[in-house]
């Protein structure tokens, strides 16, 4: 049975919301809010981003990052990390992005050679047979 663009984009629609209804989605909003609503968390992120972009400016120019610089990125990420709102944050990202590849590979799974044939009732096919690989040198 053919199924058409409109029927897709409907069921889209729905996993979305039941995406959207997942506990895992809700934890990580609530986490954003978290460490948006921290003044704190917000300034050490932001200082970070600021050291960052400067020292890609600075690489960029031609100029090489001093010893000094990188410690203090270091330390100041490392003040980040053990932020407990942002370390919040990093576990509600996991889950939430976890959540999300799980659905990927589950809608990708049909597409697959093997189990497109296996659907149809047809035998899978032999695994392929890597041919010459080409190396730069």
């Amino acid at each position: 049975m053919a199924v058409d663009t409109q029927q897709i984009m409907d069921a889209a629609e729905k996993l979305g919301k039941m995406v959207a209804e997942h506990p895992a989605v809700a934890r990580y909003q609530a986490a954003q809010k978290a460490v948006a609503d921290d003044p704190d968390a917000g300034r050490m992120l932001q200082d970070f981003d600021k050291a960052l972009e400067k020292l890609g400016r600075q690489e960029q120019s031609g100029m090489p990052v001093t010893d000094a610089q990188r410690q203090q990125l270091e330390t100041l990420q490392s003040r980040i990390v053990s932020h407990i709102k942002v370390k919040n944050l990093n576990l509600a990202q996991v889950d939430f992005v976890d959540l999300l590849r799980k659905v990927n590979q589950l809608i990708q799974k049909p597409l697959t050679p093997q189990q497109s044939q296996q659907a149809a009732g047809q035998p899978a096919a032999p695994p392929a047979v890597p041919g010459p690989r080409l190396a730069n040198y």
